[in-house]
């Protein structure tokens, strides 16, 4: 009996990766196309919604011809397509499909402006209510005020109807069927600012506050859904069925199996997004998290609290950058692990402030406890417990919102590689920690959602189990209160730094 493959698109802020997968998850072929961003402004970040197509183009065209040279008459096998994306990055076009000015990137902090104005009219409360979140530029709504208000050409196609809306999975659907199929799914409409994630509608109020009442915007659905098909520009045949379309952060999620209440994952990169699963949801978070859709599939909607820390693997590229404290990453274990303790030796990594759960701008970075005897370890092994010890602040802020405590901890990212770090991790959250060992978790997650969307799979039981010699798995020391006295010291230090 011949193999079934699935392709996945995970289409980055820096590039797009075509991915095909077989029905057990083992990476087949792999094809990356680079994407150029563009700053008409230090603040403003932009991308060109056709580059942003053609990378796609290019990247699967590549991939299926390279599985066609390997796999000969195997192309009717790849029974599914799924998308994965950055999120809040949107694009604007006419019904014609043009482009009415180039994607604006998540990155971008044109809006800080309407953000203000948005927060003096005390609608703070009123849009985490409909939709989890906090008026930031990091998301769409404001951005495309901006437009409105600084862009005849906008404003005038969102008067008179004619100005369609999609974030990057909605374009690119837009484009692959044609024109023929307009629609987004729940987890990338959640990240929009207008979207109320509780009814499961577009917010007319707040699109009346944004005051784009009358723009365009798509059908929303399942994660996991038939989209429409698409020939990809004459890499198929005959057309393939898109059936999983999600955020790439929560394709993530998805992809690491974070299926019940009090699974977590945890992207640890330059900064990291942590997701948990949540089913005692509360409408109105007071202690940071935002609310968003973790994944959803027929029937089912899925919901998940995010914090977001700034800094990461960031601040160990400050130490290696700047201090000159290491010169390969190899070395950071070996330093980290030739000291029992850290000796009271602290490093707050607030470079660009604090995110979750503290939320400080202003906050500046700091060291504590430096004696004559501090050497580059204990600048290595504090940068590396500063990052433990931001995981834990958020999941116990987490654990107090949910009244639910963490059962597992799934990682990934570069950091992970770090044996030290993540023993540490797991000792003080005193909770198992699995690295399931995938570097394109987000395009795993993509291609689990398309195979339930074509049945390949049925349901999440269903769903293949990866090699066990792929992952890797720490437990806690329960013995072990090196951790957590250390801890005791950071909270002391936070504390201080709030008053």
């Amino acid at each position: 009996m011949s193999k079934s493959y699935i392709l996945s698109i995970d289409q980055g802020t820096s590039g797009t990766k075509a991915i095909i997968f077989d029905e057990f998850g083992k990476v087949v072929i792999k094809t990356t196309e680079p994407l150029k961003s563009y700053y008409p402004t230090p603040s403003f970040v932009e991308q060109d919604p056709n580059e942003i197509y053609q990378s796609v183009i290019n990247a699967v065209n590549n991939c299926v011809s390279k599985f066609n040279e390997q796999f000969p008459g195997e192309e009717q096998n790849i029974v599914s397509c799924g998308i994965s994306n950055q999120r809040e990055t949107f694009v604007l076009w006419d019904k014609n499909g043009n482009p009415l000015h180039n994607a604006v990137v998540w990155q971008c902090k044109r809006s800080v402006e309407v953000c203000e104005r948005l927060k003096e009219k005390n609608l703070e409360s009123d849009i985490n209510k409909s939709t989890g979140l906090t008026i930031d530029p990091y998301f769409s709504a404001t951005k495309v005020t901006w437009l409105y208000e600084n862009n005849t050409k906008v404003k005038e196609a969102i008067d008179s109807g004619n100005a369609f809306f999609g974030t990057v999975d909605t374009w690119l659907l837009f484009k692959l069927t044609g024109g023929k199929s307009y629609k987004t799914e729940y987890t990338n409409a959640s990240r929009t600012l207008f979207f109320n994630i509780y009814n499961l509608v577009w917010d007319a109020n707040l699109l009346k506050a944004f005051k784009i009442e009358n723009i365009n915007l798509p059908e929303v659905t399942f994660s996991s859904d038939y989209f429409g098909d698409s020939i990809f520009e004459g890499a198929f045949n005959k057309p393939l069925p898109i059936t999983g379309i999600i955020g790439d952060s929560q394709a993530a999620f998805f992809g690491e199996e974070c299926f019940s209440n009090g699974m977590a994952k945890a992207t640890l990169g330059t900064g990291s997004s942590i997701l948990w699963n949540t089913e005692n949801l509360s409408k109105h978070v007071e202690n940071g998290m935002l609310t968003t859709i973790g994944w959803s599939i027929d029937g089912q909607v899925n919901y998940a609290l995010e914090g977001v820390i700034v800094s990461c693997g960031s601040t160990l590229e400050w130490l290696k950058n700047q201090l000159n404290t290491f010169s390969s990453h190899n070395d950071i274990e070996p330093l980290a692990t030739s000291l029992e303790t850290n000796e009271g030796v602290y490093l707050i990594p607030a470079f660009s402030g604090m995110g979750a759960p503290y939320w400080q701008k202003d906050w500046k970075a700091s060291i504590h406890g430096l004696t004559f005897g501090t050497t580059k370890a204990h600048f290595v092994r504090a940068a590396l417990e500063s990052i433990a010890f931001q995981v834990k602040d958020v999941i116990h802020s987490i654990e107090v919102e949910t009244n639910t405590s963490l059962k597992e901890l799934k990682v990934n990212g570069g950091i992970t590689a770090n044996g030290f770090l993540m023993q540490f991790m797991s000792d003080l959250l005193k909770t198992p920690i699995t690295n399931m060992g995938i570097t394109d978790v987000s395009a795993w997650g993509a291609a689990l959602i398309s195979g339930l969307g074509v049945k390949l799979w049925d349901n999440l039981e269903a769903l293949p189990k990866l090699p066990p010699e792929m992952i890797k798995r720490y437990t806690p020391n329960l013995n072990d209160d090196i951790a957590f006295g250390a801890y005791l010291g950071w909270q002391k230090i936070i504390q201080d730094k709030s008053h």
